[in-house]
């Protein structure tokens, strides 16, 4: 009776990242009144300047009531139909600010922006302006495990992914990118793309002037594009600083005046990350194609930014001295919170891989693992799920090809709830190297429901399924 798309199960949602964050919506962490929940370490959520925005908003109350400069009402010219392009000035401070997050070492053409309800609902559209249902996109490991969703879901599109390893800090090899081309080819799927998050989601890490231009040559030797999600780009706290996808393109002589390659670079931003305002679902499309340009600019009709967003947050962006300070004070926390938590985890005898960017850190609890296996690992969330009470995400959600890393989040808590869950994993650490298997069998027993007994290791099985 219904549509084989609203009766599939490809959504991507039966995965641990998804479920954990079930189970924490049963019993959420709050200091007084539920000092014993389950403390969210799931979700990549920017709160640490959110004082800042509301600082702004109460000095600006012209532009959260809608009026202009001169204090008249704007009501009637936002309320009214507003051309799915998007408002002029607010396009103009969005390029400004992106220019702005990389030292003003690109320009952006407001013209070629498009803009979106949200990063979600930009990669999709791209999706679909690149690639047709069946064929493939290439996607590095580990990512974010929010793209089964966005890439693939509605699209029909592949994702084959690129496989990286811990042996030289998950980064992008050619050799690693061949063999996933390669595997294609043998699948018989065309490839349409390469898609990369910088900086990395989960990762945390930004990449290279030589790693991007290898991306760019590749793209070039496989007559493929190349997206660049660059939603963190505003996160990064240390060096080395970011470097866009499209800027290192520049800085390749034989490149820049390329026309044909830079018109297979893409870009994909929100203002999610950055400003911490996920709920406003302000994303954006930015490419040198003005095909796909014209496209996506169509296809934005099914998800656009309301005009009341757009004019207060045109605004916003137009105030160079807050979002100057903003910039520098959202960084500044940001490395004083990554660095309080790799200090407590270095306490309890658990690494994180080195990373400068962000609202995340990938952590190696391996030495945590009763057996070098993904059903280890398994067992392992779920003893931090329902024992230590944190819900962190497993790298199998990530795809990611070794067992025991976690990507744990840093940034929607504040500094003592973060504490909480410090001393939490260290009681967790002490115990756990004589106690560890005798817990589990009970903690199986806890569970709520059956879905999780079932996902021992469902998403990396599903993964080997899949290739």
């Amino acid at each position: 009776m219904l549509s084989s798309k609203a009766s599939c199960n490809s959504h991507g949602q039966d995965s641990s990242y998804f479920h954990g964050w079930q189970v924490y919506e049963k019993n959420p962490f709050d200091e007084v009144e539920n000092p014993t929940g389950i403390i969210q370490m799931g979700l990549a959520e920017n709160q640490l300047s959110f004082d800042l925005v509301e600082s702004w908003l109460r000095k600006n109350p012209n532009a959260v009531g809608m009026k202009n400069k001169d204090g008249e009402s704007v009501l009637r010219d936002l309320a009214l139909f507003q051309d799915y392009h998007g408002m002029p000035a607010f396009k103009n401070e969005l390029a400004e600010y992106m220019e702005k997050i990389r030292g003003n070492k690109v320009k952006f053409d407001p013209n070629k922006l498009v803009l979106a309800a949200g990063a979600t609902s930009a990669n999709e559209t791209l999706i679909f302006c690149l690639a047709d249902p069946g064929e493939a996109i290439l996607l590095p490991t580990p990512y974010y495990p929010g793209f089964d969703r966005d890439l693939r879901w509605r699209t029909g599109v592949k994702i084959v992914p690129i496989h990286c390893s811990s042996s030289n800090g998950f980064r992008i090899s050619m050799f690693a990118l061949e063999e996933a081309y390669e595997r294609a080819q043998k699948l018989n799927l065309k490839v349409k793309g390469v898609l990369i998050t910088n900086p990395s989601n989960p990762l945390g890490t930004t990449m290279t002037k030589d790693e991007l231009q290898n991306l760019v040559t590749f793209a070039i030797d496989k007559n493929i594009h190349l997206i660049s999600d660059e939603v963190f780009s505003g996160t990064v706290f240390d060096s080395p600083c970011f470097i866009s996808i499209i800027e290192a393109a520049l800085m390749d002589n034989k490149l820049k005046d390329n026309t044909d390659v830079l018109s297979r670079i893409h870009i994909v931003y929100s203002l999610s990350k950055d400003l911490g305002l996920p709920g406003f679902r302000v994303g954006m499309i930015y490419s040198n194609n003005q095909t796909v340009v014209a496209a996506a600019t169509k296809m934005s009709s099914f998800g656009l930014v309301s005009s009341q967003t757009q004019f207060l947050l045109s605004c916003m962006l137009a105030n160079k001295k807050f979002t100057s300070k903003y910039m520098k004070q959202n960084q500044k926390r940001l490395k004083k919170r990554k660095e309080m938590l790799v200090s407590g985890l270095k306490k309890s005898g658990i690494n994180c891989l080195k990373s400068n960017a962000g609202l995340f850190c990938w952590v190696d609890m391996r030495n945590l693992l009763s057996s070098n296996t993904f059903e280890a690992e398994t067992d392992l969330w779920k003893n931090m799920l329902c024992e230590v009470r944190l819900n962190i995400s497993p790298g199998s959600s990530c795809h990611c090809s070794e067992p025991g890393w976690f990507r744990v989040c840093f940034a929607n808590m504040n500094q003592s709830t973060l504490l909480v869950a410090m001393r939490r994993i260290n009681d967790f650490a002490e115990r756990s190297s004589f106690n560890y298997q005798q817990n589990m069998g009970g903690f199986n027993r806890r569970l709520p429901n059956n879905w999780v007994r079932k996902l021992s290791s469902a998403d990396h099985r599903e993964e080997q399924k899949r290739y």
